[in-house]
């Protein structure tokens, strides 16, 4: 197949690209940054979140090559920053807006990347499945953002037969995640913290329980989809992709030190707004569906991960400064979180 993947340059993007060539298909990238850890695709630089302008084959004027099926990954994915700026949001829904009226000029199909933020943190569930999301428990403009994608999804759906998959995906980790002056993660942010002997803090405390997901596992999923959705077999359908397991933030600072054979030095501190603080996903539609079984737990996973940033920093030795955590730091200033209710 010939795949088109936006966001192709971020840590998901190229791992499914990268995957996807594995498996003999043609794949061609779009992303607005060039990829910094592989040329072996083509990528095409180009920021989606432009106005509307007239389609011919691509965005805004833009050519792009014959495609079989769209993957859509591209979006601001910063949490804390589009608390601060919010019209990134905005963006986020034009970017989906210019992608879609792509895919439906070219006829193509299209794999939508969506986010368990959109369950919200109202603490009613145990395992959150596709159907008890509600919108009204919106935390942030980010997860407005993918809400409001998956609406342009459904609608396009409904009124030009446009035919899609949505994954909501959750705390993806792993390989070509360091990019801390970037982007910052809390899972590359604590391995370069201890690395360095440098102190941690937790936003949430001790009870802050997230579905942590190995980056194979997701990009497997994703490529299962991509499959499925291109031969028709499984479509218009919105999937959880993830572990299908909690685990706390405390528990993977703990872990990740007893990787680096370090003592960590921890704050605890309460969640910022916009945070999500309980979700664990329920994976029945997508084992059901895909034949989705991820392999990874957070504990292998987190010694992969390890074991992979200790690597490149060896080959990367000028990344080795400090990391401010500019984006939380200055969430601080827009306040707390207040306790769950309900």
């Amino acid at each position: 197949m010939k795949i088109l993947v936006t966001g192709s340059s971020g840590q998901i993007g190229t791992n499914l690209a990268l995957r996807l060539l594995r498996e003999g298909h043609e794949v061609f990238g779009i992303d607005k940054r060039q990829n910094s850890w592989t040329d072996e695709f083509p990528t095409l630089l180009q920021d989606l979140s432009g106005h509307y302008a007239a389609f011919k084959g691509g965005i805004n004027g833009v050519e792009y090559p014959e495609a079989d099926i769209v993957v859509h990954l591209a979006a601001h994915a910063k949490v804390h920053q589009l608390v601060r700026e919010p019209h990134r949001a905005l963006e986020n829904a034009v970017m989906t807006f210019n992608v879609l009226e792509f895919a439906r000029h070219a006829g193509l199909p299209i794999v939508f990347s969506s986010s368990r933020e959109v369950y919200g943190d109202v603490h009613r569930f145990e395992e959150y499945s596709e159907q008890v999301a509600d919108f009204s428990y919106t935390e942030s403009p980010y997860s407005a953002s993918k809400i409001a994608g998956e609406a342009f999804i459904y609608s396009y759906a409904r009124c030009y037969g446009l035919p899609y998959l949505v994954f909501r995906f959750s705390n993806v980790y792993g390989r070509f995640d360091n990019d801390l002056h970037r982007m910052i993660r809390v899972i590359p942010l604590f391995i370069h913290s201890m690395l360095r002997d440098e102190p941690i803090t937790i936003y949430g405390g001790r009870d802050k329980t997230l579905d942590f997901t190995y980056i194979d596992d997701c990009v497997d999923g994703i490529v299962r989809g991509v499959e499925a959705l291109a031969g028709g077999h499984v479509v218009n359908q919105t999937i959880n992709l993830a572990y299908g397991e909690g685990n706390t933030i405390v528990h993977c600072a703990e872990r990740i030190a007893v990787e680096l054979g370090t003592e960590p030095q921890v704050t605890l501190a309460p969640s910022l707004l916009g945070e999500v603080t309980h979700y664990v996903a329920d994976l029945s539609k997508a084992r059901t569906l895909l034949g989705f079984d991820p392999q990874v737990p957070l504990d292998e996973g987190l010694s992969r991960a390890v074991e992979w940033f200790r690597e490149h920093r060896k080959a990367h030795p000028e990344e080795d400064v400090p990391v401010a955590d500019r984006e939380r730091a200055e969430a601080v200033g827009h306040g707390w979180k207040s306790p769950a209710v309900g």
